[in-house]
C-alpha cells in the first residue's frame, strides 16, 4: 500500500486549502504532527507514514463544503491516484465506533456511495494507524491541541446529539487509553500547549 512522499501530501493540502479554505486545513496539519509525535514512541508504527495519513485525513473538503461525504470524496481521490493506504484513512478517520449512524453531521452522499462506505468498514479491520488518526483527529482543534472533551463538545455544538453519541465517545476514550497504555504516558505528554488551548490560558 502506498503513500506519497511528504513534499507531495503537504503541496497536496496546500492545493486544497486553495480550493476549500478553512480551517480544517491547520487541522489537518496539527493532526499530522500529533500522529507524528505519538508514532515515534509506538512500537510497530513509522512517523512518517503517521504524518502523511493524518496530513490527508480530511483531504475530501478539497471538493468544497460538504458533510459526512468528504470521507468517501477523500477516499476516491486519494485511490484514483493509487495512495491506498492514505485512502484507506480517509476513509475510517471518522469511525472510532464503525457505524455509519454514529457520524456527527449529515450524510450527503448518494445511497450508492453510502453502500460503499458501509461496505468498506464492514470489511476493514482496523490497524494502528488507523486508530492513531480517530484519535489525533479528536486531539486537535485548529488553534491547536485540546482536551478530548473540548473537541468533542466542540463538535457537539456544531452538529447537535446523534442516538451513537455515547458508544462512540466511549469507543474513542477506549483508543486512547489502549494507545497511552502502549506508550506508557499520557498523550498529552506529547502535545504543546494543551493547557493553554483548553483553558484559554
Amino acid at each position: 500500500m502506498s503513500l506519497p512522499a511528504r513534499a507531495e501530501a503537504e503541496a497536496m493540502l496546500c492545493e486544497a486549502g486553495g480550493l476549500n479554505p478553512g480551517p480544517w486545513t491547520a487541522h489537518s496539519a496539527l493532526v499530522a504532527q500529533a500522529a507524528e509525535r505519538i508514532a515515534a514512541h509506538l512500537p510497530g508504527l513509522d512517523p512518517e507514514h503517521a504524518y502523511i495519513v493524518g496530513l490527508l485525513h480530511d483531504i475530501g473538503r478539497r471538493a468544497g463544503v460538504t458533510g459526512m461525504r468528504h470521507v468517501y470524496d477523500g477516499y476516491r481521490y486519494l485511490s484514483d491516484r493509487g495512495y491506498d493506504a492514505a485512502a484507506r484513512v480517509a476513509m475510517t478517520h471518522s469511525f472510532a465506533y464503525p457505524d455509519v449512524a454514529a457520524i456527527f453531521g449529515e450524510w450527503d452522499c448518494t445511497p450508492a456511495e453510502l453502500r460503499c462506505i458501509e461496505d468498506y468498514l464492514a470489511g476493514t479491520e482496523f490497524d494502528g494507524y488507523d486508530r492513531l488518526i480517530q484519535l489525533c483527529d479528536s486531539l486537535a482543534m485548529a488553534q491547536g491541541y485540546v482536551l478530548m472533551e473540548k473537541r468533542m463538545v466542540d463538535v457537539l455544538m456544531r452538529y447537535g446529539p446523534t442516538p451513537l453519541i455515547v458508544p462512540k465517545w466511549r469507543a474513542t476514550f477506549q483508543i486512547r487509553d489502549d494507545i497511552e497504555r502502549a506508550l506508557g504516558r499520557s498523550v498529552y505528554s506529547l502535545l504543546p500547549g494543551v493547557v493553554e488551548n483548553t483553558f484559554g490560558f
